[in-house]
């Protein structure tokens, strides 16, 4: 049953249909086909899916995330991260790095980070000389920032699935983020300074000052979420409630950008995307609930196992695995399915559930970004204006960069567990 409901949902989606329904119609088919199982009993499983209070921090992150784009918020993060590493040789690169890094602890979204800053970064760099392949594909993986820095929506959506607290997981996406910004900000001085562009400007601490001043409102959505998550004063669906509340006042009040005119075509931005987004989820749970039917998870987890008894080797293949099913399945989808399948390969052979969460959502992030079904890719595409197979091209370089800083997670999985331990100890 599971090899002929996989074989059909890749059948439908190369002929074009939609995800959830290609999921939904290979779940359908497959449980009439060959079980005498009552087609309402799976429709209550999707129903309780999502007859859940953490999934309702997916909507109010999403909306959060589309009252930063559209409330001047990335302006002032531009301006106050290009006075801050601006002067670097390589300054507006750093910059590119430095505004992903602070939106993705706002919106937890990499179109949205495309779409805003990622349109103002673009420009800037190809206006002093960057090659356009070279600052899309820059822009295109650090947006990848996004789904792992607090408050990934992929982190919420993952942890939530595998039933590890969705505060740990969030935060344990802090560390290696940064981690992956500080590489990637490495390269980009190295190949500025080979190159001879982005020449060092004079620091100007008052210009700093200033910036800093205009994007204080906006730089403090990230600390009052953390610290409200870390000190307990919120959970994570209440912590995007006031995401979504904080930023509607600043971009109203403080940058009066958003009026109240704009609010309803935003709310229905956020039911389409949302609407999008658990679409998936519940059909993507009908296929969960048809493998484990099946006895698919045991299957692999046996197979797995059998070829290596040791985490380091498993993690390895799972490795290979993630970011070969993030090319071609949206990584929403994928979560969903995946989970169920993997976690009894985990908890067998010792790996952290927390980690293999963290790590989960940084390999299939490489999916955003990754031909044929990247979505980062044709948000940029409509950015640049470049080919679809311009900015794939582009990117390349920074995939087998980042890889290589998912193989050192798997060789250190203290980097991912242990920056957790520090903050909450107990």
């Amino acid at each position: 049953m599971s090899i002929f409901l996989l074989i059909l949902f890749f059948i439908l989606l190369i002929i074009g249909i939609p995800i959830a329904a290609s999921l939904g119609i290979s779940v359908i088919l497959s449980i009439l086909i060959f079980t005498d199982v009552p087609i309402s009993l799976v429709i209550h499983s999707m129903y309780s899916s999502m007859n859940s209070f953490i999934m309702v921090a997916v909507p109010l992150f999403i909306l959060a995330g589309i009252i930063m784009d559209e409330g001047g918020i990335a302006n002032r993060l531009f301006s106050f991260a290009n006075s801050a590493v601006g002067w670097m040789r390589g300054g507006l690169g750093h910059v590119n790095v430095v505004v992903s890094l602070l939106f993705a602890g706002m919106a937890g979204s990499s179109i949205a980070d495309i779409a805003s800053t990622g349109r103002m970064t673009i420009n800037a760099m190809t206006r002093n000389n960057y090659p356009i392949i070279y600052s899309t594909g820059l822009t295109l993986i650090t947006s990848v920032l996004a789904s792992v820095i607090p408050p990934s929506i992929l982190m919420v959506v993952a942890a939530a699935t595998a039933g590890v607290s969705v505060g740990d997981a969030l935060i344990g996406g802090l560390v290696p983020g940064i981690i992956m910004a500080v590489i990637f900000m490495i390269c980009n001085h190295v190949y500025s300074k080979k190159n001879n562009i982005g020449e060092p400007v004079p620091f100007d601490f008052k210009v700093l000052m200033k910036e800093f001043m205009k994007a204080l409102p906006a730089l403090l959505i990230p600390v009052i979420l953390l610290g409200g998550i870390l000190s307990g004063i919120f959970t994570p669906t209440e912590a995007a409630a006031v995401a979504v509340i904080y930023s509607l006042i600043i971009a109203i009040f403080f940058y009066k950008v958003i009026t109240v005119k704009q609010l309803p075509n935003m709310f229905y931005r956020t039911t389409n995307m949302t609407g999008t987004i658990l679409f998936i989820a519940v059909t993507a749970q009908s296929a969960s609930w048809a493998f484990e039917y099946d006895g698919l998870p045991t299957r692999i987890a046996s197979s797995i196992t059998n070829v290596s008894e040791s985490s380091f080797v498993i993690l390895l293949v799972m490795f290979v695995f993630l970011i070969i099913v993030g090319m071609f399945m949206d990584a929403t989808a994928a979560i969903f399915i995946l989970v169920p399948i993997l976690m009894p390969i985990v908890t067998e052979v010792g790996i952290d559930p927390l980690y293999f969460v963290i790590f989960l959502v940084l390999a299939l992030s490489f999916g955003l970004v990754t031909p044929p079904v990247g979505v980062a890719l044709y948000a940029a595409s409509n950015v640049t204006g470049l080919s679809i197979e311009k900015v794939s091209k582009a990117v390349v370089p920074w995939i087998f960069i980042t890889m290589f800083i998912l193989l050192l997670f798997i060789i250190f999985p203290v980097l991912l567990t242990g920056p957790l331990n520090w903050i909450q100890p107990n």
